[in-house]
């Protein structure tokens, strides 16, 4: 397995065991622990429909693209394929593809994880990568030492170059440790969890939609038993559709309109505080049913937001899992672009005619399978090499020499 990085377990410090044996007790919850310490009334943030549909798809599509391994090379970057970028583009962890475990990472840095995800490489004896796995959130803790720090999980020490250490937004005073979406999105989730609470209400108990005037005087009227055999004999009987037929002298019938959402001002708030919470996360309002697609928006999200994530993971892995100064992770996101059929035939038709592609390469984009005739680089007779320019025939002077 070519390529693969040995490596060798380090011994932790003798301050830094101390400094682990003397660190103050500290207490780790889950979402589950924090509904018994704090009470049913608990929601954490990364529950929040809204917020959860902006992490979902920011992970969803961070783990859809693959993720190459290459070499630099004085003519480019060339991709290597061996067994190492099959470890890590289809099997990173022995119980999950790569599109579980990359999703796994993001959904921890953006939610449980608070903007942190911890990933212990696991190697064979003989040094070669056998499993990455991922340590849960509620068992590890960043200590910090002194302008460095440590990660303690369950009852060990690690240095971080011991694991893969995924951090979102540094923290100013701790660059080294992430921060989250908890701080600016609390109060706008106090927003929308209190709005879907009075929409939730108005729905299960909406205002009378009748009004019943009825003559005071009526004897009828004066007790409670009366009160219940006018509305029993005139209203509860009437079978739908009939028309009721009241005694004008008694009683008077107006509709009225109950109080709905829309006088409240409900469906603008939650829209606004929608749109604030994407702004936030960074993913545009109609991926969570906000507005309309704007394809020019959601290809930017995918060049700023989904590239800026996926630059913090192949950058990790490059510099903990590799030696070679040649080699490096890199994610693809041609995959993910809105690409129609048109643009895809035009843009490859105009790369063959100046051989720029082959015509197998071509069809790969339109996933259709190779050809054994379209494997040669083929070209317009008029384009020739820049540096023969002057040898056209059309250059030549009248009766000169080809």
């Amino acid at each position: 397995m070519g390529q693969m990085k040995k490596h060798k377990r380090r011994t932790p410090a003798p301050e830094i065991r101390e400094a682990a044996k003397t660190t103050s007790g500290a207490l780790l919850l889950n979402a589950d622990n924090w509904r018994i310490w704090c009470g049913e009334g608990y929601t954490p943030l990364y529950e929040v429909p809204e917020v959860r549909a902006c992490i979902d798809t920011v992970a969803d599509l961070v783990s859809s693209m693959t993720i190459h391994l290459l070499r630099k090379t004085p003519t480019g970057d060339e991709r290597v394929i061996n067994d190492l970028s099959r470890k890590i583009d289809i099997e990173p962890s022995l119980y999950m593809n790569r599109k579980q475990w990359i999703y796994n990472i993001v959904n921890t840095m953006l939610s449980e994880g608070d903007g942190n995800q911890i990933t212990l490489p696991i190697y064979a004896q003989d040094g070669y990568l056998l499993d990455l796995k991922p340590l849960r959130p509620s068992e590890t803790i960043l200590q910090e030492d002194g302008d460095y720090y440590v990660v303690r999980w369950r009852n060990k020490v690690l240095r971080p170059d011991e694991v893969l250490h995924f951090a979102h937004r540094p923290d100013p005073e701790r660059p080294w440790k992430g921060t989250g979406l908890r701080v600016s999105l609390s109060g706008l989730v106090n927003c929308i969890t209190q709005a879907n609470t009075t929409k939730k209400a108005l729905l299960e108990s909406p205002a009378p939609s009748l009004i019943v005037s009825v003559d005071g005087m009526s004897a009828d009227f004066t007790s409670p038993e009366g009160r219940e055999m006018l509305t029993r004999e005139y209203i509860d009987t009437q079978r739908d559709g009939r028309p009721w037929m009241l005694p004008a002298e008694i009683m008077k019938v107006e509709s009225v309109k109950p109080l709905s959402i829309a006088d409240l001002a409900i469906k603008d708030t939650l829209e606004l505080d929608k749109r604030s919470v994407a702004a936030l996360i960074g993913v545009p309002a109609f991926l969570i049913g906000v507005g309309s697609y704007n394809r020019d928006e959601y290809e930017s999200f995918i060049t700023t937001r989904i590239m800026s994530i996926a630059q913090t993971l192949q950058q990790e892995l490059t510099s903990k899992l590799l030696w070679s100064p040649d080699l490096f992770f890199r994610f693809s996101p041609r995959s993910l672009y809105a690409y129609k059929l048109p643009e895809l035939i035009s843009a490859g038709a105009a790369m063959v005619e100046r051989q720029a592609m082959r015509r197998n390469e071509w069809r790969d984009w339109l996933g259709l399978p190779p050809d054994a005739e379209m494997d040669e680089i083929i070209a317009l007779e008029n384009y020739i090499p820049a540096d023969r320019l002057g040898d056209q025939k059309k250059l030549l002077p009248e009766g000169g020499d080809e």
